[in-house]
């Protein structure tokens, strides 16, 4: 998983917590790149009850190498008692963008 890219995706409570959150993670090369979507509605089960929130979805570019570094970091500045973080790989995209999300984060 080292020289893998990967497009994290995270939910959060409101667009400043998701934009502080964000930045945070990409000052400190955690993440090359986080892009703050616009809000989604979403519905879950939570401790037994069904759920509905409105809530701002965060994509965020990352190395394989970083994952671990990255999800303790975001654990740790998240309000979410269960942070939503979900990895996918990215399986092909521009070669000179997914060198340079390896080399900045």
């Amino acid at each position: 998983m080292p020289n893998e890219v990967l497009l994290v995706l995270s939910t959060f409570p409101d667009r400043g917590k998701a934009q502080r959150i964000a930045e945070e993670l990409v000052a400190g090369h955690f993440a090359a790149c986080a892009n703050v979507a616009s809000a989604v509605d979403s519905f879950y089960w939570w401790k037994g009850e069904m759920e509905t929130a409105n809530e701002v979805l965060v994509y965020f570019k990352t190395s394989g190498e970083k994952f671990p570094a990255f999800e303790e970091k975001l654990r740790e500045l998240h309000p979410y008692d269960m942070p939503e973080i979900i990895a996918l790989p990215v399986v092909a995209g521009s070669e000179e963008y997914l060198v340079w999300v390896t080399k900045n984060s």
